[in-house]
């Protein structure tokens, strides 16, 4: 029997921006803020910020995407503490923590959870009906990784 986790009609949506694509991000959560109202919002550094003031509902912010918060971010999607991650990364610009982009991204497709990259995708997942309903989601079987034996 595989295992679930169950997702209640109130998402915990983790709201991330690297800066050229803050002021997208934005726009994006001010287009959709009476659905966002419904939800709980987390999001790093500046971007918290922004999205509390244009939005007017609170915002659990964490530390800024480079000095850690992409690192909390993780351990949230790990330990079950977020159902939805908005990351809106700019594609054509290196960040200096880039590998700490990619384990987060990792992380999201790892633990199955609703992971959009840009805003026709964050459109989709914020419309489907399923957004305003519970909801059970597979969680993976790491079981056979856990019990490899590596070799040198």
């Amino acid at each position: 029997m595989k295992a679930v986790r169950r997702i209640t009609a109130k998402k915990r949506i983790a709201l991330v921006a690297h800066d050229n694509k803050k002021a997208d991000l934005v726009d994006w959560a001010v287009f959709n803020k009476v659905v966002l109202a419904s939800h709980e919002l987390i999001a790093t550094g500046t971007t918290g910020k922004l999205l509390e003031e244009k939005l007017g509902q609170p915002v659990k912010k964490i530390l800024s995407g480079p000095l850690g918060g992409d690192q909390q971010l993780g351990a949230m999607i790990a330990e079950g503490k977020v159902d939805v991650l908005i990351f809106f990364w700019d594609p054509m610009e290196a960040q200096p923590h880039d590998s700490d982009v990619k384990a987060l991204l990792r992380l999201g497709v790892a633990w199955n959870i609703l992971l959009a990259c840009d805003r026709a995708t964050a459109d989709f997942i914020l419309t489907s009906p399923l957004m305003m309903q519970d909801y059970e989601t597979q969680l993976p079987d790491y079981s056979n990784y856990l019990n490899r034996k590596v070799t040198r």
